[in-house]
């Protein structure tokens, strides 16, 4: 039988150390020619070096990427599209260290094939494409000196005999170059600050050979355009919001070939990204995203019918569907099983896991099944998320005792949360947390409509939204009003940071590397994201009254919950004298809290011993702050102001 034991303090097996050891960062799965799969894979063992994995056709994984490399672009810090086949045994990577493109033949060592720049890092590439002939490579390039970075697209041969051509210029961004078939015409999207691509990009055509007779096919300052690609017989296809959600067509006459109420595409974070792919019958499988839920389709051969392929998945990430023949290749999880790379065989059904994020499975008894929900919120409107209640098969609580509950803020704070098993959840609620993971309004998954109502709104609704998942939840007896607490990464710490100075319902928080001060951020943050405030507060420096207003660095005073915030030294999107200026402010006020900073770590911490020593202390905070005591033996945190 069940012990009865307090919420909170309940022992389980997913300490933080088997947390971690789920750490493998899958993604960018790959097939080749050859019917071997390739992918990307992140080690926070190794500090969080990212390498390549192949598994041969019935053979097993193999590291590719020796010591002293590692797999990561920096081109809008971001990153993502680090690497790309070009043949069965050669892969094209940029490595972090440099930022140079290197070319590696299995068996061999890497070879750069891009110069060394001038500046540490000045040169930096993303988004590889190989001409149909593999004499050439096209490219994202960004360019950084003086002032801010440029960005360019470029051809260079793969032997890395020549310098760089440069095919387009002028725009602030650029991405998704794609080369046609018979290697005649170069496709790519950009854009402009102050836009996204999110908000609005446009997708250009001209021969490879001349870029000057270009012409616009779609998009603009509202429409959002993602992933153009080329099937076999050479027919370009993208995806746009133009009707209000991410759906499917086909470029000659801009035919539309879905028209979902739901996503086809995700926002464009990071390079890379390909939510549909092309398979030999003629069909085309999408990743389709509704009420954040995703599950893999297929758009029949003749365009008229799309289907529920009827897999268990339900998360994808950011997707990179890779297909050939009747094979497709993607990574992702479900509420039952953790992020894997997979084979799915589309002509016979068969699915085949080539990879998990762990070798080592976590027991099903202490495991929390998600469930979604939509509650009321501010405005009269209705906002998402999904909710993670306590599982553990070793305890039961108290029977008058309600859980206490932590409301996860997703970072971006453009993207969503998906329902997957998640280690770091499982090892809250197998303590006896209750845990909703918010799509506060501004989420992607829920249309453009949705996406859209953080703008000029980002520190308000989100904020009001996360209050709202947690009053719904307390109001319905599922949770503990008077113990909640809030946690976040990145935008995700901004609105938990928010939500403790502006509101008083949350007894606790955790600020992961979160924004304090939007008016600094406005000033110091990268290109990528220096002018995406203008959208989402109002346009810098001309309302700067208002970037103050939603800055939680200046009404500390307010602040009565404690909080603990986590924070690397290397961060460069948001940079440590955000947390530090808050800890300051903090001790000026007398309000509780600790402040943890990490040597070597950016923005999003890579690194097992990090992420041990964050769970340790955030479980050692919430103990202290909501009146339980954890199981765990934990290592003390110096809490100022108790």
């Amino acid at each position: 039988m069940p012990t009865t034991a307090p919420y909170g303090s309940w022992r389980s097996p997913i300490d933080p150390a088997l947390v971690a050891r789920s750490g493998r960062r899958l993604g960018g799965a790959a097939l080749a020619a050859d019917g071997a799969v390739w992918w990307a894979e992140g080690r926070p063992s190794e500090g969080g070096r990212a390498v390549l994995m192949r598994r041969p056709e019935g053979g097993e994984p193999e590291t590719v990427t020796p010591e002293g490399f590692y797999v990561r672009t920096r081109v809008h810090e971001y990153g993502g599209g680090a690497w790309s086949l070009a043949g069965p045994e050669l892969v094209l990577f940029a490595n972090f260290a440099d930022q140079r493109l290197y070319s590696q033949r299995l068996g061999e060592e890497p070879v750069a094939i891009t110069p060394e720049p001038e500046a540490e890092a000045g040169l930096r590439y993303a988004d590889f494409r190989v001409t149909p002939d593999g004499a050439s490579i096209v490219c994202v390039r960004e360019v950084h000196g003086e002032g801010e970075a440029e960005s360019q697209l470029v051809s260079l041969p793969i032997d890395g005999s020549g310098p760089a051509t440069v095919l387009a210029s002028g725009r602030d961004f650029y991405s998704f170059p794609r080369i046609s078939p018979d290697g005649q015409w170069l496709a790519w999207t950009c854009w402009d600050h102050p836009n996204m691509p999110w908000d609005g990009t446009e997708l250009w055509l001209a021969p490879l050979s001349d870029q000057a007779d270009s012409r616009l096919i779609a998009g603009g300052l509202e429409e959002s355009v993602f992933q153009p690609e080329w099937d076999a017989e050479g027919s370009l296809h993208f995806v746009s919001d133009r009707d209000g959600w991410w759906n499917l067509y086909r470029a000659e006459a801009v035919a539309q070939l879905t028209h979902e109420r739901a996503d086809l595409a995700h926002p464009q974070w990071l390079f890379g990204g390909s939510t549909y792919a092309f398979l030999s019958d003629g069909s085309v499988a999408c990743v389709r995203c509704e009420h954040g839920e995703e599950r893999l389709f297929v758009l029949d051969a003749e365009g008229e019918h799309l289907r529920d392929l009827g897999l268990p998945f339900t998360s994808f990430g950011f997707p990179s569907l890779s297909a050939s023949g009747t094979k497709l290749a993607f990574t992702a999880a479900s509420p039952e099983s953790e992020t894997a790379v997979v084979v799915f065989d589309a002509a016979d059904g068969e699915l085949e896991t080539v990879r998990t994020s762990s070798e080592e499975a976590v027991d099903p008894a202490y495991l929390s099944v998600p469930r979604a929900i939509e509650f009321p919120t501010t405005g009269d409107d209705t906002a998402h998320g999904f909710y993670y209640p306590p599982a553990n098969a070793d305890f039961d609580g108290p029977g008058e005792e309600r859980p206490p509950l932590i409301v996860q803020s997703h970072g971006g704070p453009t993207s969503h949360a998906t329902p997957a098993l998640d280690r770091e959840f499982a090892f809250w609620t197998s303590r006896g947390f209750g845990v909703v993971d918010v799509n506060y309004r501004g989420s992607s998954g829920y249309g453009r409509a949705y996406r859209e109502k953080l703008k000029g709104t980002w520190g308000i609704v989100d904020a009001d939204d996360c209050v709202a998942a947690a009053r719904y939840l307390a109001d319905e007896g599922e949770v503990d009003g008077a113990r909640l607490a809030i946690r976040g990464g990145s935008a995700g710490g901004y609105a938990t940071l928010c939500a403790l100075v502006f509101h008083d319902d949350f007894a606790a928080g955790a600020s992961y590397y979160g924004v304090a001060d939007t008016e600094t951020l406005a000033r110091d943050t990268h290109k990528f994201e220096s002018r995406y405030l203008d959208g989402l507060i109002g346009p810098y420096p001309e309302r700067a009254d208002l970037y103050r207003e939603r800055s939680p660095i200046h009404f500390v005073e307010r602040l009565t919950a404690p909080v603990i915030l986590f924070q690397g030294l290397e961060d460069e999107v948001v940079p440590p004298n955000q947390a530090e200026t808050m800890v300051a402010a903090m001790v000026a006020n007398g309000v509780p809290h600790a402040y943890l900073a990490f040597e070597g770590e950016q923005h999003g911490f890579r690194r097992s011993e990090t992420e041990i020593r964050c769970l340790e202390a955030e479980l050692y905070f919430y103990g202290a702050m909501l009146g339980f005591e954890p199981a765990d033996e934990l290592e003390p945190v110096e809490i100022d102001g108790l």
